[in-house]
């Protein structure tokens, strides 16, 4: 673990032996808004003391998840306030450096209309972007009652795993960390995968347009 690492363990386990319950929900919203913040440190050190006999499991749950959630509906207001017309004015002038379209928001929107529930339960699920997935949903004002669902759902679920193997691993509940990063890697790849199909069809359209521009 590296120094920086090893600070932000000493800290957050400092505050929740500290402040018990109100610093598990006090660091985990923090943890949605700066996601440098690992949830993988705050959870699984809480299942450690459930472990230990010094917290209670379904407490802690409840703090997690309440800290989770407050933390979240900070960066859907930020979307809300962000607001599509700020984006799609990046867009018109930046996007073509990013391969990306007015259109493209459009069908992302769209998507979302249809799917917005399975996109911020499966997002909560998948690190660094669990916190991040609350802002598209305030952007395109997903209602209130269906964010608070699927992002408390799906919270519940991530931390209850985070803390389960807390309890599993006792003492070395710190192995959660090097756990995470490996199943952090396959979901980033994936998406570099996604990422790079979505760049490379971007640019042979791109050239078929100018194709046939030229023949016109």
């Amino acid at each position: 673990m590296s120094a920086i690492m090893d600070k932000v363990q000493e800290i957050i386990t400092a505050i929740i032996n500290l402040l018990s319950y109100p610093g598990i929900a006090l660091v985990m919203f923090a943890e949605n808004l700066f996601p440098p913040i690992p949830s993988e440190l705050v959870m699984p050190f809480a299942g450690f003391n459930v472990g230990k006999g010094e917290m209670n499991l379904v407490a802690v749950m409840i703090a997690g998840t309440i800290g989770a959630v407050l933390g979240a509906l900070a960066l859907y207001y930020i979307g809300m306030w962000a607001d599509e017309t700020i984006i799609r004015r990046f867009i018109r002038r930046y996007g073509k450096f990013f391969f990306i379209s007015e259109a493209d928001i459009d069908k992302t929107l769209a998507f979302f209309e249809k799917r917005g529930e399975i996109v911020v339960f499966t997002g909560r699920l998948i690190p660094l972007v669990r916190s991040l997935i609350s802002i598209p949903a305030g952007m395109n004002r997903m209602p209130m009652g269906r964010f608070l669902l699927w992002t408390t759902f799906g919270s519940l679920i991530w931390n209850g795993i985070l803390t389960y193997a807390g309890i599993v691993l006792g003492a070395q509940w710190e192995n959660v960390l090097g756990l995470v990063d490996r199943y952090e890697k396959v979901a980033f790849a994936i998406i570099g995968v996604f990422g790079i199909w979505f760049i490379a069809s971007r640019v042979v359209k791109a050239r078929r347009n100018r194709a046939e521009s030229k023949r016109v």
